[in-house]
């Protein structure tokens, strides 16, 4: 069992070159499909440092503050997949990083914004910009957050699952909700049969 371990160990020494760690906040809609009340995340081109920079650009640029830390992680581990296998890419965020200065991470909000700012039209703020857009508000954490029950094409579609849900809408008349599909009457829709 210790061979295991050390074996283990080594193995993640050798390919892990930082990580990120937190903690999910009781009570926030994470903790209902999170796994454990913690997560860390493996880099294997970046620093701790470095991916603890990226996280705070990825929260800065789509700022949701009851959104826990977990799911603008998941973005820093695609990014960091992205720089291994592309120099480039690895060097425009290193470069981007160290233009942010060694405290970015803990600067105020309004200071990281003021910072980015001055960036807004670098390869790295456009690749930070992109990369979280697709990863943050793809991830089920994002869904969660946000009260996303998921596509619905493999359930039927949205209208008459999930279309009319919205609670601050007033109800439309059936009459006025437009054309209807084939084979399927108001009367019907009306009575609850589909």
């Amino acid at each position: 069992m210790d061979e295991l371990v050390h074996l283990n160990r080594r193995k993640l020494l050798k390919t892990t070159t930082g990580f990120l760690a937190g903690l999910v906040i009781p009570g926030s809609p994470l903790a209902r499909i999170a796994r454990g009340p913690a997560w860390a995340v493996d880099l294997t081109s970046l620093t701790s440092s470095e991916g603890a920079t990226l996280l705070a650009v990825a929260r800065t640029l789509m700022p949701h503050d009851e959104l826990d830390d977990a799911a603008y992680a998941l973005v820093i581990p695609a990014i960091d997949a992205d720089a291994s296998k592309d120099e480039k890419l690895l060097k425009t965020l290193r470069e981007g990083i160290a233009n942010l200065g060694p405290d970015f991470a803990k600067n105020s909000e309004s200071t990281r914004i003021e910072v980015l700012k001055k960036f807004e039209s670098s390869p790295f703020f456009q690749t930070m910009r992109l990369r979280t857009v697709q990863i943050l508000y793809s991830s089920p954490l994002a869904y969660a957050y946000f009260g996303y029950e998921g596509e619905a094409f493999s359930k039927g579609g949205y209208l008459l699952r999930g279309f009319n849900d919205l609670r601050w809408l007033p109800e439309v008349p059936l009459e006025d909700s437009g054309p209807m599909p084939v084979g399927v009457t108001r009367e019907e829709i009306r009575d609850g049969e589909h």
